[in-house]
């Protein structure tokens, strides 16, 4: 059985979703884990004793598949989790998202975006049709503390890049860190 398929089926077996699975040079094997996602029940985040579950039961699945390796990690994904596939890209929509893609856009690509621009930061969506999106704008956020002015302002430019998933190199969560807790889309904040 292959190395991927044996972690998987023993992390699914203690009711965990493998994300990434990582083998380096030097014998470490590294396993990311989190618990499957399920739109109708609250998430739920990987914790120490349930990384440290899995790494026993691993432990023990390895030595007896004879399975050569120094040291093992298992954590959580973390606020930059990558995507993976299309339920991934479900469970995030809304959630600011880096993506790289495989190749630039290319001169096909109209507007103000570089021809040869292959990253984007922005906030994920399903599009029309097939495939997913990204929606940004490029200009500057205000810095904190700044009040904001009283003056009109035109509404910011918006900009869309369609994509399929084939076109992906990566795709991961940004790592936007508020300390006042990350805000999901649609929730309003308590007390105001």
């Amino acid at each position: 059985m292959a190395l991927h398929d044996l972690v998987a089926q023993t992390v699914a077996g203690l009711g965990y979703d493998l994300v990434e699975l990582e083998r380096s040079a030097g014998g470490t094997l590294r396993v990311t884990i989190d618990f499957p996602w399920n739109s109708a029940e609250e998430e739920k985040f990987v914790n120490v004793e349930d990384c440290e579950r899995v790494t026993r039961q691993l432990q023990y699945t390895l030595e007896v598949e004879a399975v050569d390796y120094k040291r093992l990690e298992v954590s959580s994904p973390g606020i930059d989790r990558p995507l993976r596939g299309d339920k991934d890209f479900e469970r995030f929509a809304g959630e600011v998202v880096d993506i790289v893609l495989k190749a630039p856009m290319g001169a096909a690509a109209a507007g103000q975006v570089a021809a040869n621009r292959r990253k984007f930061r922005g906030t994920l969506e399903k599009a029309e049709g097939a495939g997913w999106q990204v929606t940004w704008s490029d200009e500057p956020e205000p810095l904190p503390g700044q009040k904001p002015s009283k003056k009109k302002k035109e509404a910011p430019v918006l900009q869309v890049l369609g994509f399929t998933l084939d076109e992906l190199k990566e795709a991961r969560l940004a790592p936007i860190v508020d300390f006042k807790g990350r805000k999901r889309p649609g929730v309003q904040e308590q007390g105001k």
